[in-house]
């Protein structure tokens, strides 16, 4: 919830399933509403495998015989549906693991991924190709956990499709083979699970587990006792004034209202648009300058604050790019930071996400959630407000050290040669390539220099005439969006809030 005026806005939240008792007690009339909502809810997804499907999977005879099916299946189909279940139901009976007398332990686990073959790390409903997917599908492969609404899950960051990490943290429940008394005993930690080796083999060779680590605390969270977020987003030099991009990265540190550097995200309830940006800079990933002349120089932008805001990186980074191509000066950081002068978004397209790597995170000490809570995702929202005061008044830690395994690490540093390998061979092929063409317009043409390799990156249309930004078009204020969403009934607002 945030503060507008002298009202507060919270998010309308609706019930997305009844239980059977709740059913039972509907009328006729409401539960042939909900087969209505129902039939055209599958209608939806329907069509959405359809437009997911390539030419290939829809010659497919099983997607096909799907795609074409009505509401009535056939003999055949519904005899072949029977036969899996029985199949299935007598798998799971021969696997069957018993959870009743298994020992849990609560643990972070930190991942390395390359985002770019994934639709982003959080699952979602019209698609399995997460990082999230492909994980929990190891963890329960592996019988580390039962499921996950049970396994108290929690993530640091939501990183967008075709974003990578280094220093992805979850914090989960995890299958233990010693009870809660003796689990941070030397001898114990010795003798665990190796987490990390028994997920590595299972998941895909772009998505890793680095290390573990116990932790005292049932309820240390992920994400909210992560307190500060570090990331880096590489770019090459092309065209770039890079020192007119550090003069405006100067100008991002500070606490400030982002709402001109993001997309909003009113409509889940996102009306607070104040972050804590604590270090920008820009930073040369080759030291020796070889080919600064040149303008295929890697650079890096590393940002860090508190959290971020839904594409607040990419549009930061539009911004840079802008200023770096001396179409805006670095003094448009504050003036778009200065929400009072311009309420209102000007309309520009953010950086792609591509570059972009959740490098590092710093977490608390101490756990800031109340210790009684019960352990679900739907309760996220429940903190303490200015540190841990409600919590067990010790002053050990809840957070210990990182396990590392030496046979893990080196496994991993070979998969990730392996990937260095694949695209720094393509790299060179195609820096081949350029050479020869550059060399070839230099004999033919009048010596020219073709610095373009930041246009990628935009993600948009090269323009004929550049507009500046704060003469563009604006979007919504942020005012004229809660008061939509508040139409709609997706916000309420009140006066006095519990």
């Amino acid at each position: 919830m945030s503060a507008i005026g002298d009202r507060k806005v919270v998010i309308n939240k609706r019930l997305k399933g009844l239980p059977r008792q709740a059913l039972e007690q509907l009328s006729k009339a409401d539960l042939i509403d909900k087969i209505i909502q129902l039939e055209a809810y599958n209608f939806q997804l329907r069509n959405l495998l359809q437009k997911k499907l390539n030419s290939n999977d829809k010659d497919d005879d099983e997607y096909k015989t799907f795609l074409q099916q009505k509401n009535e299946p056939s003999e055949a189909l519904l005899k072949q549906y029977g036969e899996q279940q029985q199949h299935k139901n007598k798998r799971d009976t021969q696997r069957k693991f018993n959870w009743a007398s298994a020992h849990k332990r609560h643990v972070l686990l930190k991942l390395l991924y390359f985002g770019w073959d994934y639709q982003g790390f959080a699952c979602q409903e019209d698609s399995n190709d997460t990082i999230e997917s492909h994980l929990f599908r190891a963890l329960t492969r592996t019988c580390l956990i039962e499921s996950r609404a049970s396994s108290n899950y929690h993530r640091c960051g939501r990183t967008d499709k075709e974003v990578s990490a280094f220093c992805q943290v979850i914090s989960i429940d995890l299958r233990s083979k010693h009870n809660a008394v003796d689990q941070h005993d030397p001898s114990a930690l010795a003798s665990e699970i190796d987490y990390c080796g028994l997920l590595n083999r299972v998941l895909p060779k772009n998505i890793q587990c680095i290390a573990w680590m116990p932790l005292r605390s049932s309820v240390y969270s992920a994400r909210f006792d992560c307190v500060a977020r570090t990331y880096r987003y590489y770019f090459p030099q092309g065209d770039l004034d890079i020192a007119a991009m550090r003069a405006a990265c100067r100008l991002l540190v500070q606490h400030a209202d982002f709402r001109n550097f993001c997309k909003m995200d009113v409509h889940n309830g996102v009306t607070n648009y104040m972050r804590n940006l604590q270090a920008a800079c820009v930073e040369s990933c080759d030291k020796t300058g070889i080919d600064s002349e040149s303008g295929y120089a890697m650079y890096y932008l590393e940002i860090k604050a508190n959290a971020f805001l839904w594409h607040q990186i990419r549009c930061i980074m539009a911004v840079l790019l802008l200023v770096g191509q001396k179409r805006e000066q670095p003094s448009v950081i504050s003036e778009l930071l200065d929400v009072a002068t311009n309420p209102c978004k000007p309309q520009y397209t953010p950086a792609i996400g591509l570059p972009l790597n959740l490098f590092h995170c710093d977490f608390s000490a101490h756990t800031t959630r109340l210790a009684n809570y019960p352990h679900s995702e739907a309760t996220e929202d429940v903190v303490v407000e200015g540190g841990s005061e409600n919590a067990k008044p010790s002053s050990e830690p809840d957070i210990t050290k990182w396990v590392y395994n030496e046979e893990n690490m080196q496994k991993l540093i070979e998969n990730v040669q392996c990937e260095w390998t694949q695209f720094s061979v393509k790299c060179t092929m195609i820096r081949n390539v350029l050479e020869q063409l550059e060399a070839l317009q230099t004999s033919a043409f009048k010596p020219q220099q073709v610095r373009a390799q930041v246009l990628l990156l935009q993600d948009t249309i090269k323009p004929r005439q550049y507009q500046p930004l704060l003469q563009r078009k604006r979007c919504e204020s942020l005012e004229n969006r809660i008061e939509h969403f508040v139409k709609k009934q997706r916000l309420i607002l009140k006066d006095d809030v519990e």
